[in-house]
């Protein structure tokens, strides 16, 4: 009887110390996993902003690319005109002098542009929270930002009207817009293909630019942006990122975009500089 209850005392404790050895396990195993996660996210937003970058250099290499091709077809054309027209050589070299200069201010005012553009979205993307940023996309496409919302983190169900929980997102962006005051912003409200006819929206037409005028104007009224930085517009369906066959098809073409642009009247001066031909 007393060499059971010893075996059984025994057995016990062992399950106990088993059990207290599998908790604290446990326990490691999650804060384990939850630094890997965070660790994850890190990267994966430190991926997203290299990508960028990348493909905003391979721009860069393309377009350097072309003009030097173009300076070489100018050059080439010049000798000849040269050799026909007794110009000099002297005037020859300064003309080329003069592009080879333009093409360096070009290439300089893109490389500051394309700069203010990578650190406008770090400094965004840093801004927003993990759950934020599951439900908007940052992007640098050919020297501009695009921010893409999703239509059910930004407006009540088949409506027009912003809903709570946009505040804090759209109050982020606007303080990303205010502090780039050189930079001009769209706001392109974008539908799937399933019609709508309520009161006062006819089509997904009218549904695309009433969001968008949402969004200016809460960036406007509540936010403070400047409204001469604004501009509203609606492309209804005819935008889509994916088909609309599907419904993750129809939820990705369902979005807001908020497109920052440098100023269009800064690319007009730079065309201005051109050296005469």
């Amino acid at each position: 009887m007393k060499k059971t209850f010893f075996v059984m005392t025994i057995a016990a404790v062992t399950i106990l110390i088993s059990s207290c050895a599998s908790k604290k396990d446990l326990a490691a195993c999650q804060e384990e996993n939850k630094a890997l996660q965070a660790n994850y996210t890190d990267t994966k937003e430190k991926l997203a902003a290299s990508s960028a970058r990348v493909t905003s250099l391979e721009e860069q290499i393309e377009e350097l690319r072309r003009a030097n091709g173009a300076l070489q077809s100018a050059l080439d054309q010049s000798l000849s005109n040269a050799s026909q027209n007794n110009v000099s050589i002297e005037k020859l070299v300064d003309q080329i002098n003069e592009s080879n200069q333009y093409i360096r201010h070009l290439v300089e005012v893109k490389s500051k542009s394309d700069s203010l553009n990578m650190v406008l979205t770090n400094n965004l993307t840093r801004s927003l929270s993990k759950e934020e940023l599951k439900e908007v996309d940052v992007q640098v496409l050919k020297g501009v930002v695009y921010i893409s919302l999703a239509d059910n983190m930004l407006y009540k169900s088949g409506s027009y009207e912003i809903n709570d929980r946009a505040s804090e997102t759209l109050s982020k962006i606007a303080k990303i817009i205010k502090d780039y005051k050189d930079y001009d912003v769209l706001i392109e409200g974008n539908t799937d293909d399933v019609p709508i006819k309520r009161e006062n929206i006819r089509n997904n037409w009218d549904l695309s630019c009433l969001r968008a005028s949402s969004v200016v104007q809460a960036l406007q009224n509540q936010y403070g942006v400047d409204p001469k930085r604004l501009t509203a517009g609606g492309r209804g369906e005819y935008n889509p990122l994916q088909p609309n066959t599907t419904e993750v098809g129809k939820q990705r073409n369902r979005r807001t975009q908020i497109i920052i642009t440098p100023k269009l009247d800064e690319f007009m001066d730079l065309i201005g500089q051109a050296p005469e031909e």
